[in-house]
């Protein structure tokens, strides 16, 4: 189970790890204004989720506390995620007149 655990958490990490180069390739090409701010707090977002991924091949090291912390940082900060990809994708339909 250790072994799936780590193939799992290094193939999240590789995958964070592109979404986050992708949302840096994307953030200068993203205009200012209400959707530049949601894209600047949603590129935060997948900071803060990459680090988390980062520390999960170390979880069977950690002490139960900090696991817990780390899981309720990540689902909350995914939480928050969420609600910020749907206001951006209202906001850009708003602002296409759709």
């Amino acid at each position: 189970m250790d072994k799936l655990f780590l193939a799992l958490s290094v193939s999240a990490i590789c995958i964070m790890v592109y979404a986050l180069v992708r949302v840096f390739s994307l953030s200068k090409k993203i205009p200012g204004g209400t959707v530049g701010a949601s894209w600047k707090f949603l590129s935060y977002l997948v900071v803060l989720f990459t680090i988390g991924y980062l520390s999960t091949p170390f979880f069977p090291n950690l002490p139960e506390m900090y696991r817990q912390l780390i899981v309720g940082i990540i689902f909350l900060a995914g939480a928050v995620f969420v609600v910020i990809v749907i206001n951006l994708f209202y906001k850009v339909i708003r602002e296409l007149g759709l």
